[in-house]
């Protein structure tokens, strides 16, 4: 993407500056033409003519994905975080780092995704095409991620053993695909999504494919004096079931593109 702005001033000089002054820039970060020189008037009062250039800088998503996180921890009154951004395939990765990334966060990093969705929203404006942004600091996505995965699996045994559904709080579709992915590893238990935008959440439950046996064993000697086992509890056989993954974002970063 291009910006560009055209200054007016009784010199080239003046006229390039004041054309930087409008895209918010130093003369030397920007390239430039001269669109009229300046021409001075009849005994140099009358007819006088301004020069005109034409200022332009090319910006990329990232760039200004980098600028528009500045302006709002400037907002923010936040100084001493630090912005670092590394390109990558249709996307970037932006790092945060400094004292204040606490309150850049949030609770349960709700400040942080909405961060990441309103930059991501800037960023595809350049080009009008998907580019993925991800806002990270100290880790934090790697944590949360293994959190809800360890917390998937939890609930996905206690589904299986006590035959009980469990629902959880609201999440995005990022961590929601978090949570189905670690369910998908155990084997007797299922999650799906319920409730609609900012309420959709996952409930994980035993796999009603999976069906619950009574075993029934008899002691040594079988029906000669032997102790019989009748009344043991159903449990959830261990069968192996291929399930596809559900689609909560994959491939996609927080908010990106998803229909579930």
């Amino acid at each position: 993407m291009i910006k560009e702005a055209i200054g007016v001033g009784d010199t080239e000089v003046l006229a390039l500056e004041d054309a930087c002054r409008q895209l918010g820039v130093e003369t030397y970060e920007v390239e430039f033409e001269t669109l009229q020189r300046a021409e001075k008037g009849f005994l140099g009062l009358f007819g006088k003519t301004q020069a005109k250039v034409r200022a332009f800088i090319k910006t990329s998503p990232a760039d200004t994905a980098a600028q528009f996180v500045k302006d709002v921890l400037g907002a923010m009154d936040i100084t001493s975080v630090e912005v670092k951004v590394t390109e990558e395939d249709e996307g970037a990765v932006i790092e945060l780092e400094g004292e204040e990334v606490g309150s850049i966060i949030g609770r349960r990093g709700e400040t942080l995704d909405a961060l990441q969705y309103l930059t991501g929203l800037v960023a595809n404006h350049v080009d009008n095409s998907y580019y993925k942004i991800t806002i990270n600091t100290g880790n934090y996505r790697e944590k949360r991620e293994k959190t809800l995965e360890i917390l998937g699996r939890k609930l996905a045994f206690k589904a299986v053993k006590t035959g009980m559904k469990t629902s959880l709080e609201p999440m995005n579709p990022y961590e929601r695909r978090v949570i189905h992915t670690a369910v998908q590893k155990v084997n007797g238990a299922t999650s799906w999504s319920e409730g609609e935008n900012l309420q959709r959440h996952v409930v994980i439950g035993p796999d009603g494919n999976v069906k619950p046996r009574n075993d029934k064993y008899r002691g040594k000697g079988n029906n000669r004096g032997g102790r019989g086992r009748y009344n043991q509890k159903p449990k959830f056989t261990a069968e192996k079931i291929e399930r596809a993954p559900i689609n909560e974002g994959e491939g996609m970063g927080l908010y990106g593109r998803i229909d579930k």
